[in-house]
């Protein structure tokens, strides 16, 4: 026996660390005196589904019965998985796909047998395909039966002593056709159920040979009073009307685990389109926080009673506490709050959705990898324990020999080492899932008022009232008789209830303000029929924290949240003030997402616009909350917005050109040029975009192509959905503005910017085209368009024909305000930043070809300060103007944020004024 381990080691590359050691397993023993003969029919190495199958066939041949060669193979797999796991220490999951594979061949196997002895009785089960036109006649098709494997068995997790959790549904009713006579008929419906009773038999019947698998099916539809098979229909139906939040938990790992025919032809994924939705929800789903402590809890208070007289059942490594079962829901429950929104986190394997969950930002690795390595231990603990007697037990032995065998077999020297570090991961598993879940008290009040609670919602916001501040209180008081409070469920009340008491604790205690509290109620006051808000908020105090101190500093924000609510999760992010915008990370994301919708056929033009609009959303806010926090400047709040217009164009731009009909090449010849705020990387809440179309492709469906493409791309930036739009768009600056063609050959534009033929650009094109940058596009194309800008911007030209140009330009802008006596508007008032904007396109255009360096689009402050450098203006005049406009743009980016006037008090920004009029005088003036 311990040459063939050490075969078996060779071809996996397994290496041999404790011969013999399988031989102390009593069920081992008996494998191996039963089934001596058959043992060598599984080849060396791991048993994988194409060697189990052959030694099926095997068995098979030597006459054995379908399920009593099903059974057999089990002996022989089970054997070969103690040999490897406790001798050679192989790896989880060698062993946990082998079962499960085990498991799938022995349910397709039963399924087909069952199908061909139904269809000799009872002819195939059929349904009409009214897919078809009804001009062809009633098109008959064969219905198919589905197993659906649950939990562990979904996400080919299997332990070795496992029993699988099966739900049997069938995509149409219809009859059967009946027997070779034509007799028989039956409903597809009974059809199936006798499929089911079939199965059972060939897979869960104890025979000599004991069983292949232990099958539960309380898990479908109404338990154990449903039907044995469900139809898809009937399914759909149970979900949108009783299903429960614990059954969203149970369907997460759902997957059809035979036949496989079905799953080969694409049919099993018509299942997948009833189950996404029920498991995950459109919008982040703090609901299922109070469902999974409830689960929970009873889970708990079960595994309590069992270990009542009994100690060592408080040694579970799967359902007591820091068990698997707290690694699985930790894990579960932020797949199931964001699965909906986040694709990328629906994945059914643990460990998988623990390292997707990671690269969300949702747990920190360092959390994530302790956990891993739990689950690791967990689970191969979990197995030796059920090598010892093939019984399905999670409880540790009593007897010193069998824990000592668990020891040596983990790589621990004795059974104290091997014990501590057991009760260390299960404490770091507790903790972590307490963490996640906390107390429900901890988590639904943190402030005055918690105790002695009435005994409903309504009556706890009227008993909070006399602690708040006037204004808060009497906002609240109108909540008591509110039509929307009084149509919550008393749950969603006694939330609502809990935190206008912790909110009024903490305006007590300072640490936010009333004016953030009544800008909160107004926010949450048209949503409260998204209870799930309420939920997140109850559930995350450090979110609803952040949210009050946002509100507190401006109006804006609450605005965008109304807009998009959504987004205040990001603020449950422990690196929000950390990090800034990562343009590379947000674009690899957003493809992830894409690439996980495409896997379940859900990436469909619609899916892919909300996908880009959540994601924007989420960055925007993101952006907001590190700038009213303080965190970043104006400028950098700019750069940031900048940067992500960037990458949604990008992004958009790509996936447009790959749905594109007309599509002629599978890379595109096209670039876009960013023009005003975003060519000059000044972009702010809000801020449309200037860009202009050109492509380079001689192809004669070019044209045709590229306008198409234009157009999808514009409508889908600015198409309004569910999760509402992403930019305006302005592509007024093309050439010949609104009359011109959306997308011209770069050629044309370099001809009209440059002054060559009949009809080229005006002084104020030139002046635009100085912040102007490409944003995106072929290589070539990009060093095209910068040799053109730096061609336009150095031409020669008549100094004082340009001054008087732009002189001119300046007043008729100035006369078309209506700006207030005795105010100064920011922006357009003499001395304010489009004077600045202004001299600055000057200089560049008049003097970039004896100053090369004014030639880089760096922004006017970087500008004025290279313009004072080369000897322009005078010492001390561009630092001084400089300084002023990024005083005047930091006063216009709060007044927009405020949504307040931007036109103030002369009086205290009287030395800024100034040195933008010296700056005019100087360069502009007569």
């Amino acid at each position: 026996m311990v040459n063939q381990v050490a075969d078996s080691a060779a071809s996996e590359q397994f290496t041999l660390r404790h011969a013999g050691a399988a031989g102390q397993s009593r069920f081992v023993q008996r494998i191996r005196r039963r089934y001596e003969q058959e043992l060598a029919l599984l080849p060396p190495g791991a048993p994988r589904r194409e060697i189990m199958l052959q030694t099926l066939e095997q068995l098979r041949a030597r006459g054995l019965d379908l399920g009593s060669a099903l059974r057999v193979l089990r002996h022989l797999v089970l054997e070969r998985l103690t040999v490897l796991d406790t001798e050679c220490e192989a790896p989880l999951a060698v062993v946990t796909l082998a079962v499960t594979e085990l498991a799938e061949i022995a349910l397709d196997q039963a399924l087909l047998q069952a199908q061909q002895e139904l269809d000799e009785l009872h002819g195939a089960p059929l349904y009409q395909d009214m897919s078809l036109p009804a001009a062809q006649g009633p098109q008959l098709k064969r219905a198919t039966l589905w197993v659906v494997g649950m939990g562990k068995f979904g996400a080919r997790e299997l332990n070795v002593s496992s029993d699988i959790d099966l739900i049997y549904v069938y995509d149409n009713d219809g009859d059967t056709a009946g027997n070779a006579l034509g007799r028989n008929r039956i409903s597809n419906r009974e059809y199936f159920a006798k499929a089911v009773k079939r199965l059972y038999a060939t897979v869960g019947d104890i025979t000599e040979h004991g069983q292949v698998f232990r099958v539960d099916l309380m898990l479908r539809p109404n338990g154990s009073s449903g039907p044995p098979a469900v139809s898809l229909g009937a399914l759909e139906e149970y979900f949108l009307v009783q299903g429960r939040e614990w059954e969203r938990f149970a369907w997460l790992k759902s997957r059809i685990v035979a036949p496989l025919a079905a799953i080969r032809d694409g049919n099993a994924a018509q299942l997948r389109g009833v189950v996404l939705p029920f498991v995950f929800r459109r919008y982040l789903d703090y609901n299922v926080f109070d469902a999974l402590r409830s689960l929970h809890r009873q889970i708990r208070e079960h595994a309590a009673k069992r270990a009542a007289g009994h100690p060592e059942r408080a040694h579970d490594v799967k359902l007591s506490r820091g068990g698997i079962r707290e690694i699985e829901f930790t894990v579960q429950l932020l797949q199931v709050v964001r699965g909906g929104a986040f694709p990328e986190l629906r994945k059914r394997p643990t460990l998988d959705a623990l390292q997707r969950v990671t690269r969300a930002n949702l747990m920190s690795a360092a959390t994530a990898q302790q956990l891993a390595e739990a689950y690791d231990f967990l689970r191969r603990v979990e197995h030796r324990i059920q090598y010892l007697d093939d019984q399905q037990t999670h409880i540790l032995p009593t007897r010193d020999d069998d824990l000592a065998w668990i020891a040596l077999t983990m790589g621990y020297a004795d059974t104290p080492a091997f014990l501590c570090a057991f009760d260390a991961h299960r404490e770091l598993v507790a903790q972590e899932f307490d963490t996640l879940l906390g107390q429900s008290g901890q988590s639904s009040c943190n402030g005055n008022g918690c105790n002695g609670q009435p005994r409903n919602g309504v009556e706890s916001l009227q008993s909070v009232l006399p602690q708040l501040p006037t204004a808060f209180a009497a906002k609240v008081a109108e909540w008591v008789e509110h039509p929307r409070v009084l149509a919550l469920r008393e749950d969603a009340r006694v939330r609502l209830a809990r935190l206008v008491q912790r909110t009024g604790a903490w305006i007590e205690e300072g640490k936010v303000s009333e004016q953030g509290a009544l800008r909160m109620a107004d926010w949450i006051e048209p949503l409260l029929r998204r209870e799930s808000y309420l939920a997140l908020l109850q559930e995350r105090p450090s979110v609803h924290e952040r949210l009050l101190r946002i509100f507190g500093s401006a109006k804006w924000p609450a605005r965008y949240l109304l807009k998009h609510p959504g987004v205040i999760d990001e603020l449950a992010s422990q690196q929000l003030f950390e990090d800034r915008f990562d343009p590379a990370q947000f674009e690899s994301e957003l493809e992830a997402r894409r690439v996980s919708l495409a896997a379940t056929g859900e990436d469909d033009d619609e899916a892919l616009l909300d996908l880009l609009r959540r994601a924007t959303h989420a960055e925007t806010f993101r952006t907001l909350a590190r700038d009213v926090e303080g965190v970043l400047s104006v400028e950098q709040v700019a750069d940031d917005l900048s940067a992500l217009a960037d990458s949604v164009l990008r992004v958009t731009g790509r996936w447009c050109w790959q749905r594109l009909k007309q599509r002629h090449r599978d890379e595109p010849r096209h670039a876009i040029i960013g023009y005003g705020k975003l060519g000059g990387k000044e972009l702010g809440y809000g801020s449309d975009l200037d860009i202009v179309f050109v492509y380079e492709d001689d192809d004669e469906r070019a044209p045709e192509a590229y306008s198409a493409f234009v157009r999808k791309l514009i409508n889908w930036l600015t198409v309004k959905t569910g999760e509402g739009d992403l930019y305006e768009i302005d592509t007024a600056l093309r050439p010949n503005g609104n009359s011109g063609l959306l997308i011209t050959t770069f050629d044309a534009f370099a001809d009209y910017q440059q002054q060559r033929g009949s009809n080229t650009a005006w002084t104020w094109e030139h002046q635009a085209i100085t912040r102007a940058r490409c944003v995106l596009g072929a290589p070539e194309l990009a060093a095209r368009f910068d040799a053109v800008r730096e061609a336009v911007m150095s031409a020669p030209r008549d100094r004082s024909a340009l001054k008087e140009e732009i002189r001119s330009m300046r007043e008729r802008m100035r006369e078309a305000q209506h700006l207030r006596e005795g105010r100064f508007d920011i922006k357009h008032s003499p001395g304010g930043m489009i004077d600045v904007e202004f001299i600055v396109q000057f200089l560049v255009l008049s003097a970039c070809a004896e100053h090369p360096e004014l030639r880089g689009n760096v922004g006017n402050i970087a500008l004025l300060q290279r313009g004072e450098a080369a000897g322009m203006l005078p010492s001390g005049m561009g630092e001084a103007a400089a300084a002023a406009y990024r005083e005047l743009r930091h006063l216009q980016h709060r007044a927009r944020l405020d949504e307040s006037s931007t036109q103030f008090d002369p009086a205290p920004l009287q030395v800024h004024i100034d040195a933008v009029l010296a700056l005019w005088a100087h360069v502009l003036g007569d």
